[in-house]
């Protein structure tokens, strides 16, 4: 039977390539969202018959003039012929389900990234990956389809200009793309497990699976032999050792009366007692 590897995680708990996805996703759902809905995706100047300051704004829902010398807007501006163009419903169509589509892969994300455990569920959080994956896609076409007929698309002028919301809608796409991708790539182990992460556990020495329990240090016992008569923790027989301070001499015969000549201002020591 061959022998299954095993693999370790030695890195934090939350892998990179997830948090870099969980970082990017929401920030390019964030930017799509506005270039949907800002009516800036042409901008069209020097219409004829009109004043020289005057800015046609055409987006994918609506129609704004606004004038350079004032900040007055109006929206709601009819032209017919521009929004029954074949790019307008298929780039609403188009960004709005990239907008609900970004939402879902988050939503599948978030569970199978699960932050408090040690191994995240990868098959999971790589559904969620190549859900904002397809969403960025999803993102670009109107965006890069509509940056390729911009002058194509029937204007007042031949003055046309591309708008913010087209820069908005590029860079918010390539995001999710590049977030998708990153988070989809941990479905598999790949590049020695260092897309998860991980490393084998023969590659750490160090790693135990269970700890180790704590190791016991023999303390050797001490039998001390104490005086029958006293308390004391020291024996009769270390009374005769020798000390650094000066003892008297004990009181026998006829100069049991007198101290001895080491005492000191006649003060009893200990072998007086």
């Amino acid at each position: 039977m061959p022998k299954v590897e095993e693999w370790v995680r030695t890195s934090m708990r939350t892998p990179g390539i997830f948090i870099f996805g969980m970082v990017f996703a929401p920030c390019g759902w964030i930017l799509n969202l506005t270039s949907t809905v800002a009516p800036n995706w042409r901008s069209i100047h020097n219409i004829p018959n009109q004043s020289k300051d005057m800015i046609l704004q055409q987006g994918i829902w609506d129609i704004c003039q606004a004038f350079e010398s004032s900040r007055v807007i109006q929206c709601n501006q009819p032209d017919v012929e521009y929004l029954n163009n074949q790019i307008i419903p298929i780039a609403q169509g188009l960004m709005v389900a990239s907008l609900i589509v970004t939402l879902i892969g988050l939503a599948v994300a978030i569970p199978g990234i699960r932050c408090w455990t040690d191994r995240p569920s990868w098959t999971v959080a790589g559904i969620g990956g190549l859900l904002i994956f397809l969403s960025g896609v999803m993102t670009l076409i109107p965006i890069a389809w509509y940056t390729h007929i911009l002058k194509d698309i029937k204007a007042q002028s031949t003055d046309i200009r591309v708008d913010f919301c087209i820069i908005l809608g590029y860079i918010g796409g390539i995001f999710e793309v590049v977030a998708g991708f990153v988070m989809f790539i941990g479905i598999c182990r790949c590049c020695g497990g260092k897309n998860r992460g991980e490393k084998r556990v023969e590659e750490v020495p160090e790693f135990r699976h269970t700890r180790n329990p704590p190791r016991r240090v023999a303390v050797p016992s001490v039998i001390r032999t104490t005086s029958s008569a006293s308390s004391v923790p020291y024996s009769k027989n270390s009374m005769d050792e020798e000390v650094d301070f000066p003892r008297a001499f004990p009181r026998t015969g006829p100069r049991s009366g007198a101290l001895s000549a080491n005492s000191y201002a006649s003060k009893p020591y200990d072998a007086d007692l």
